[in-house]
């Protein structure tokens, strides 16, 4: 349930209620917009609560969540969550790009791409040093050296990075190089992780699990808010269906779908979203019309010699021409691409 309370109330009748929850056994999370002031209250409620509650000052109204999602609920948020990384922010009025390597391979190629996509107009660097693979024969990150290969190309370009975090053990890590935590679709419902991400206070991208249900996937970004972390984005990157044509199936309908349940900022993965480099143009322009935040696309200086996903990944020219058709796409739904000066 949440609590509205008052246009005109004060901090102290706030204070009242989160002190009085908090000794009922109650999580009472604050959220304060430009019209109202709500209290989530997270925990198992029941009717009695909501009468007990009515009568506090300040209190205009309790009303019930129907969702099983409660923080990550628009009931609970109206206002869309916005994340500032560097200069750039995520959920605003503009389309943020990540775009990188896959896998961070060595320096110069690390470096030579971060360079290109920010000629293009990227606005964060992506690229994995640990990498989850289906097979364990498969190249599986170079680990800490890559995080500082993701470094060197961040002291040179000025590109935040994002970059994966696979397990508890590395998030402080990982965190002492990235400036967003990734949380993969293979570690959706790892709830250790998704707990220890949520301590740190940092951005987090939560990508789909291949098999995720969206209430399921709200209430894994719900485990990241519970534990006091706000900066929390979504990332739909393709579930796994019968179609074989395809690495997955990107289901654009997810975005419009979020932002209509939450209020927490969705990129599109076209790159996993199709595992194919000629439908990653057609499906990014297609995640942005659909209201998209921003994207996240692969990018190698040589495809063909990628040691992982190099069949998604676009070549320099190719997301150069991709971010030129972006911005026109962006425009016609009053999107603009985030200024990349």
């Amino acid at each position: 349930m949440i609590v509205v309370m008052k246009r005109d109330c004060e901090q102290k009748e706030i204070d009242a209620i989160l002190a009085r929850l908090q000794e009922m056994g109650f999580a009472g999370h604050l959220s304060k917009g430009v019209e109202r002031t709500v209290i989530g209250v997270v925990g198992q409620t029941y009717p009695e609560l909501a009468q007990m509650l009515e009568v506090f000052p300040g209190v205009d109204e309790v009303v019930p969540i129907s969702r099983p999602f409660k923080l990550t609920s628009r009931e609970f948020q109206p206002r869309d969550t916005t994340i500032k990384v560097g200069s750039v922010t995520i959920g605003g009025s503009e389309v943020v790009v990540m775009a990188g390597p896959c896998a961070v391979e060595s320096e110069q190629q690390v470096v030579d791409t971060a360079w290109a996509v920010k000629r293009a107009g990227a606005h964060i660097l992506r690229g994995g040093a640990f990498k989850p693979s289906t097979s364990p024969y498969q190249f599986r990150g170079l680990g800490e050296d890559g995080l500082k290969i993701l470094t060197t190309a961040k002291a040179e370009t000025g590109l935040p990075i994002i970059t994966e975090v696979l397990t508890p053990a590395d998030v402080e890590l990982v965190a002492r190089y990235a400036d967003i935590l990734q949380v993969g679709a293979r570690n959706m419902q790892n709830f250790t992780l998704l707990d220890e991400v949520g301590k740190t206070r940092m951005p987090i991208m939560l990508k789909r699990g291949m098999s995720a249900t969206i209430q399921e996937w709200l209430l894994s970004a719900e485990y990241i808010l519970s534990q006091g972390n706000r900066r929390v984005m979504l990332c739909e990157r393709g579930i796994r269906t019968f179609e074989t044509y395809t690495r997955n199936t990107m289901d654009v309908s997810a975005i419009p779908l979020i932002e209509k349940l939450s209020h927490l900022p969705i990129i599109g993965d076209p790159s996993h979203g199709t595992g194919k480099w000629y439908l990653v143009a057609p499906l990014a322009l297609a995640a942005v019309a659909a209201g998209a935040d921003g994207l996240m696309i692969e990018v190698h200086p040589n495809p063909d010699h990628a040691l992982k996903d190099g069949a998604q990944s676009l070549t320099f020219e190719n997301f150069a021409q991709l971010m030129t058709q972006l911005k026109g796409v962006a425009a016609s739904v009053g999107r603009p691409l985030v200024s990349s000066e």
